[in-house]
């Protein structure tokens, strides 16, 4: 395997990792977040508000922090 090869494949396995993290972190976000909402359904308000806080902070990890800031500037660079 040549060094261009060996290269492209620890970038594609670090692209595909940044992926699945963020999707992860994402899907748990909004797991919580309709946990939170059951949560208000039943009545429960303290439970709902950390539920609540907790899927933003998912969220925002997810999609800006790993998604955009990681993901999307990695991509971009290998692109040029």
């Amino acid at each position: 395997m040549t060094s261009f090869g060996s290269d492209l494949l620890v970038e594609l396995l670090a692209l595909a990792s940044y992926v699945l993290l963020a999707a992860a972190l994402t899907a748990a976000g909004l797991l919580a977040e309709y946990a939170s909402l059951q949560q208000v359904a039943g009545g429960d308000l303290v439970l709902a508000a950390w539920f609540a806080a907790i899927g933003g902070l998912l969220l925002y990890a997810g999609v800006y922090v790993v998604g955009y800031r990681k993901l999307a500037a990695r991509t971009l660079s290998a692109a040029t």
